[in-house]
């Protein structure tokens, strides 16, 4: 057809044609201007196919000076089948892999940050797992740091322990073996509580003692539970001291003074006695119950994970002098799981669905809401809901337009967001409103000056944006508007004192605080504070870490500012603003590094969720409890931060 006067024709076989052919010319080495070295072999390729896929080898090439050679680039610790795999993707958009090979193309997809392809091997193991291969499964997700696949094993092997434990592989796990003395007539409660009280003996002795974890395992541990529920070190006819408390409140007696490293260590910001590679490369060493099954009368084996080694606790309780616990029992199949699942298993705060850096987000009704973002394919429209009732991540309605790279505010109960990047033009001057009662976007006027990075806060029922980058490529604006709702119009403020972009914005007792971001791309730690009274910023105490593309909340009238982006690496460390003493204080770091990360304050606990961690882009949670100074990926410290703001206990926050 020639409609309006133009010749319009769609070749249907034009694209796979060209793509057979472009294949054709990387398997015979025509016009090949990338050389990959992988584990001693070649590989030959086009730069911008390649470029397209994969965003690590994007950042090489675009990084690469003399742009008209041929580049070279070396993988020692890459399989080169699986990276032959990755080409053959990259060129036909098909995934063909023996599986046997699945493992090493997963792996190096992961290196080349191909999220897709990542995340359709991790399916495929998850759909090929069975009983013989769960603890293999478990430790290559351990070793990756793929929490989501660590999940569903996890869960897996909870419904499955009976039968794993007859495989080969949980025979050759390490074994801690516990015997635990008890006082007449009693028995082990077969309940979380106690695996919990047996993880944290294990932590206090490793770090009291200074021992290793493979140590603590050569011999039979003697525990004594007494008939008030206290586990205590030993027994209590030699005088040891008492490990555990109740079953409300775990508490620790020193019996002789921690060593130099040790408080450090309690912080978890040191390493462990365990080897780096028996831990995963992504958060914390993992201490965690997996799962557990009665084996005779008084005696239990327990699957955890003890400082990243996945390990067999064998509990067994005695009244009277007999004879130490020794080798793997025999399960007894007719026995039924005891324990409740809801009190034994530390379930994960369930991640979105979507991986989401750069991403808007704020609480409304109660609920945690994530729009937009990019995750190295595509900026998003999508918006994701978290109700923390029920641990689970529903769609709303999408947004109107793809945006990555912008924040959000919740201005007279309803959700805005302005500007940001589509990922085709540099910035946007668009906005839009949603309103949860129609579940509806709809747009608002346009900003005056097309922007992305830009800080956005409600404040005295209007929308403040401040800062950002424009199309120009000035990075770092000092402009700040104001938009009226009842109005619909904008309105120019005085100017911030620094051109910031990336800055996290927030509103504090009336004032509207500006912290941090970059000017260029030089990370700032600096922070100013508007006055709507009389259209003023001022400079105040500057952050302890330069840091760009953080995240902030407000709780209990202190700011605290979470991860982002040092300029050279992404964050895990957080810090709190006392506005009444004008000073900054460091807090207990997140359990992943986090930049361009979503940070909210959600039924009185401080929500870190998505991001980019350096390598990878995230959909997972975590959650701050103030009165532990610690940071969780776990719902159960969700639960607890909020039991504890119901019965008023006041953090513990202290100088």
């Amino acid at each position: 057809m020639i409609p309006n006067g133009y010749l319009i024709f769609e070749d249907e076989n034009f694209l796979d044609s060209t793509v057979a052919k472009m294949n054709a010319l990387r398997k015979n080495g025509q016009f090949c201007d990338v050389r990959l070295e992988v584990s001693g072999r070649e590989l030959l390729a086009h730069r911008a196919i390649l470029a397209c896929c994969s965003p690590y080898l994007f950042e090489i090439f675009n990084s690469d000076v003399d742009s008209r050679g041929v580049c070279h680039v070396t993988f020692e610790d890459l399989d080169p089948q699986a990276v032959e795999v990755l080409l053959n993707y990259a060129y036909t958009a098909q995934l063909k892999a023996d599986k046997e090979l699945v493992k090493d193309v997963y792996s190096a997809a992961k290196r080349l940050k191909m999220e897709r392809v990542k995340q359709i091997c991790g399916e495929y193991l998850l759909s090929k797992m069975d009983c013989q291969n769960a603890i293999s499964y478990r430790n290559f997700a351990s070793c990756v740091g793929d929490w989501h696949l660590l999940g569903e094993i996890d869960g897996y092997i909870q419904e499955h322990l009976l039968q794993i434990s007859d495989q080969e592989d949980f025979l050759k796990l390490p074994r801690l073996k516990l015997e635990v003395m008890l006082e007449d007539n009693q028995n082990l409660p077969s309940n979380g509580k106690l695996y919990s009280k047996v993880l944290n003996w294990v932590q206090r002795s490793l770090w009291e003692n200074g021992g290793q974890l493979e140590k603590l395992m050569e011999e039979v541990q003697t525990l004594y539970y007494s008939a008030d529920h206290r586990l205590l070190d030993g027994s209590p006819l030699e005088g040891q001291t008492n490990i555990f408390g109740n079953d409300d409140h775990i508490q620790f007696v020193q019996k002789k003074p921690l060593r130099e490293n040790d408080h450090r260590q309690l912080n978890g910001s040191s390493s462990s006695n365990l080897s780096p590679s028996s831990t995963p490369q992504s958060g914390k060493p993992e201490w965690k119950y997996i799962a557990s099954e009665k084996t005779t009368n008084n005696t239990y084996l327990c699957l955890a994970v003890l400082n990243g080694v996945l390990c067999v606790i064998f509990l067994h309780g005695r009244n009277s002098p007999q004879s130490s616990p020794s080798g793997t029992p025999c399960l007894l199949k007719s026995m039924s799981f005891e324990a409740q699942p809801e009190e034994l298993e530390q379930k994960l705060l369930l991640p979105m669905h979507y991986a989401r850096s750069g991403l808007g987000t704020a609480e409304l009704d109660g609920k945690l809401i994530a729009a937009g973002g990019y995750n190295r394919e595509e900026c998003l429209r999508t918006v994701e809901c978290y109700d923390p009732l029920k641990n689970c991540w529903m769609f709303i309605a999408p947004m109107r337009t793809p945006r990555a790279r912008f924040q959000m505010a919740v201005l007279m109960g309803q959700l805005y967001v302005m500007g940001g990047s589509n990922g085709h033009s540099d910035e946007l001057s668009c906005g839009e409103t949603y309103d949860p009662h129609a579940d509806e976007w709809t747009q608002v006027p346009e900003l005056r000056t097309n922007r992305c990075n830009a800080g956005v806060c409600a404040l005295n029922n209007r929308l403040f944006v401040v800062g950002g980058s424009d199309p120009s490529g000035q990075k770092g604006l000092k402009n700040c508007d104001a938009f009226d709702p009842i109005s619909k119009t904008w309105t120019n403020c005085v100017p911030l004192n620094i051109r910031r972009h990336q800055a996290a914005v927030c509103e504090l007792d009336n004032f509207m605080y500006v912290i941090g971001g970059a000017e260029s791309w030089n990370c700032l730690n600096t922070v100013e504070r508007y006055n709507p009274e009389n259209n003023t910023w001022t400079l105040i105490a500057p952050m302890n870490v330069a840091r760009r593309g953080a995240g902030v909340a407000v709780y209990q009238g202190k700011l605290f500012v979470v991860g982002g982006f040092d300029g050279s690496h992404a964050l895990r460390c957080v810090e709190v603003y006392d506005p009444a003493k004008n000073e900054w204080k460091m807090l207990g770091s997140m359990t992943m590094a986090r930049s361009n990360a979503g940070v909210v304050l959600l039924g009185g606990t401080i929500c870190a969720v998505g991001g980019f961690d350096g390598n990878d882009f995230l959909n997972s949670m975590e959650t701050y409890n103030p009165n532990t100074n610690e940071w969780s990926l776990y719902i159960d410290a969700f639960a607890a931060q909020r039991l504890s703001n119901g019965k008023g206990l006041k953090p513990a926050l202290k100088d």
